[in-house]
């Protein structure tokens, strides 16, 4: 029986175009502003900090500006960027400028797994500060009472098996006991190698494929005895 279930936000409890074409633009569009009026923020300058130590080197405000920008269109998975991203998108959902998109059968189903006793961790490539307001802010209300923890990429990269092994030996338990969900195969295999049950997510919309891994549609139709 499954102890625990992984899972990741983007493409699997959540919409791919929620965070590509609602997330990212806004950022993008907001984060020169945010960068220049914040810069006597010490958690800003942390973040400039690791922008340098990522370039190698010193970086002018409008330098770093333009690499973090580099980034997103690049779509890297960088930790520093990620960072300043949570504290843009926090303003955003404040603001109600947008809401988190989670599908519903995500939160039916964390909610019957939680009333049964089966913790439900976070490991996406976005800051664990930005997973938290994710799922603060949806139009299903605030749903971080049923999420027992969340892993980012401080963790790991999300294709490294060790990522996995390191999330295991956190949540102290055996890997096998662990069931990880997630739309990409890479990650996939790399839980899977870790040792971990896996569970492949086809939305709608998404065209089928085989990744080897058990497919399901729907958070719904996850059979945590079937593991």
């Amino acid at each position: 029986m499954i102890k625990a279930v992984l899972t990741d936000i983007e493409g699997t409890t959540s919409s791919i175009s929620f965070v590509h074409d609602v997330l990212f633009p806004y950022a993008r569009e907001h984060l020169p502003a945010y960068v220049r009026t914040h810069l006597d923020d010490p958690q800003l300058k942390s973040i400039l900090d690791a922008v340098g130590e990522e370039a190698a080197r010193t970086l002018s405000t409008d330098e770093a500006i333009a690499r973090l920008i580099q980034w997103i269109d690049e779509d890297r998975k960088v930790t520093p960027l990620k960072a300043l991203q949570g504290l843009i998108w926090e303003n955003g959902y404040r603001r109600g400028d947008f809401f988190g998109d989670v599908y519903a059968d995500t939160v039916t189903a964390f909610g019957e797994w939680r009333a049964r006793g089966v913790p439900i961790y976070i490991y996406s490539s976005g800051s664990v500060y930005a997973q938290k307001l994710l799922f603060a802010h949806t139009p299903h209300g605030d749903l971080t009472s049923l999420l027992s923890g969340y892993f980012d990429t401080n963790v790991g990269k999300k294709t490294d098996a060790r990522s996995y092994t390191a999330i295991s030996d956190e949540l102290q338990l055996n890997a096998a006991d662990i069931l990880f969900c997630s739309d990409i195969a890479a990650e996939l295999d790399a839980a899977r190698a870790a040792g971990m049950q896996t569970c492949c997510f086809v939305r709608e919309g998404t065209a089928p494929r085989d990744t080897g891994h058990p497919v399901v549609t729907t958070f719904e139709a996850v059979d945590l005895s079937a593991f």
